[in-house]
């Protein structure tokens, strides 16, 4: 991809609406565009970015056995009825959108699924035999804040993976809520975050069991409070609920010093962005739908079920939040909407020109997602940009160097010239470093 082809608007200053760096930053590096209050438009930077999230979750979620499906955004106000979620004083129906159709059908845009997947479910699986299933959709969500601030940690539209699971019985459900637990941490951590994982209310969803994930950052809508050792207790693989729950973690609201026996020296206390939750429903939406399932033994019950989300939107915020400099964003491999940029610092040279889209093509040869900076810019404009939209990998190719064939390699998250070296051994040596920094992001 050619920068001089490409749409990347950028800015030097922050719109004075934007408080968080993580608003200020998706601003100006053209990742998203504001439309309306809490409402934007993912640029094409930034559209990258969301399907490279996307990308991880789903080969996380397809692992585990998880299926996908997608349902319309759009459902009948009937559902929710039946649930007993559609009742004003609900604080999740005061902020959903709610229409008419020409037929004069009552419609609600969509702030998250459990009925219209348990309505499914009632109706395409018939027997004891197909459980457990569990039911995944990656998609756009409509809560109509009263409030939206902060950028994409607080929208109105947003985009989300929410899931459902469905279960014979409360063992097999909290089997299934535990692989979901070590999943979602999975896949922060491949997204290059530290998360938290601390005992939450259920809220308007409702169940008997739920817990959050929150990233940790400077800034954040909670206070989260939590046991030291937790952190070297999420390192362990055979970490699971049991142990999880053998730790104080909680949100602000939660924190009792009556509950907690922690010294201040065993208690970490921080700032926390909310970027998923997981809950245990009991048959809390199948009873109120009365959705039955028939067991091997013909008795008919109402199947357990489990909900779990990550808010993907948010979650590419509290990236940026959770990695930026006084520069601009510093992107995971894993999410970077580019792994490297070859950044031609004498664009018209004959040289330079020749040496930068020879690295260029060996990279594209190589499947090495590259952008080539081949715009009119000076220098400094170029580095500067590059430091502002955060690609791991800087290909720098300037002309005194260019005359020997020489090509220096800078880290984006270290800010230095980590490397010189020829074309021969150019794609080698990203690989490496990408590697690298994919294994070893926490340093």
């Amino acid at each position: 991809m050619l920068l001089s082809q490409y749409l990347l608007p950028v800015f030097k200053e922050s719109p004075a609406e934007a408080i968080v760096a993580s608003h200020q930053l998706m601003l100006r590096a053209g990742i998203i565009n504001k439309l309306a209050s809490g409402l934007y438009v993912w640029l094409p930077f930034g559209l990258r970015v969301l399907h490279k999230v996307e990308s991880v979750i789903r080969r996380e979620m397809n692992h585990v056995g998880a299926i996908e499906l997608r349902s319309p955004t759009l459902q009948p106000i009937s559902l929710w009825e039946k649930s007993g979620r559609y009742r004003w004083g609900v604080d999740m129906m005061a902020e959903t959108l709610k229409m008419k159709d020409r037929h004069n059908v009552e419609m609600v845009f969509a702030p998250t699924a459990e009925e219209i997947i348990t309505n499914l479910f009632s109706e395409v699986v018939v027997s004891y035999k197909e459980l457990p299933k569990n039911l995944y959709q990656i998609g756009t969500k409509f809560r109509d804040e009263i409030r939206p601030r902060y950028g994409l940690l607080r929208s109105r539209e947003f985009y989300m993976k929410d899931s459902y699971s469905f279960h014979l019985n409360e063992e097999d459900a909290l089997n299934t809520y535990n692989i979901m637990l070590k999943t979602y941490l999975k896949i922060f951590t491949d997204l290059g975050l530290d998360t938290i994982p601390v005992t939450a209310s259920s809220g308007d969803i409702g169940g008997k069991y739920s817990h959050e994930f929150h990233v940790l950052t400077k800034i954040g809508e909670s206070k989260i409070y939590f046991d030291r050792s937790l952190l070297t207790a999420l390192l362990n693989e055979n970490f699971d609920i049991k142990i999880l729950d053998s730790f104080y973690a909680r949100e602000e609201a939660k924190h009792d010093s009556n509950n907690c026996s922690l010294s201040d020296e065993e208690l970490i206390s921080s700032n926390g962005i909310e970027v998923g939750q997981i809950f245990y429903l009991d048959d809390k939406y199948s009873k109120a739908m009365d959705v039955k399932i028939q067991t091997k033994g013909g008795n008919f019950i109402h199947p357990k079920m489990g909900t779990y989300g990550i808010g993907i939107s948010r979650l590419i915020a509290a990236c940026i939040e959770a990695n930026h400099d006084d520069k601009g964003i510093i992107w995971h491999p894993n999410v970077a909407p580019f792994q490297c940029i070859v950044i031609n610092l004498r664009n018209g040279d004959n040289i330079c020109d020749t040496l930068a889209k020879s690295a260029y093509e060996a990279l594209q040869i190589a499947d090495i997602d590259t952008i080539y900076d081949d715009t009119q810019e000076s220098a400094g404009v170029k580095l500067a940009k590059a430091d502002l939209i955060g690609i791991p990998i800087q290909i720098i190719i300037g002309p005194n160097n260019a005359q020997i064939g020489i090509i220096e390699i800078k880290d984006r998250r270290s800010g230095v010239i980590i490397h010189s070296t020829t074309i021969t051994n150019l794609v080698a040596f990203v690989n490496k470093h990408i590697n690298h920094l994919s294994h070893h992001w926490w340093f």
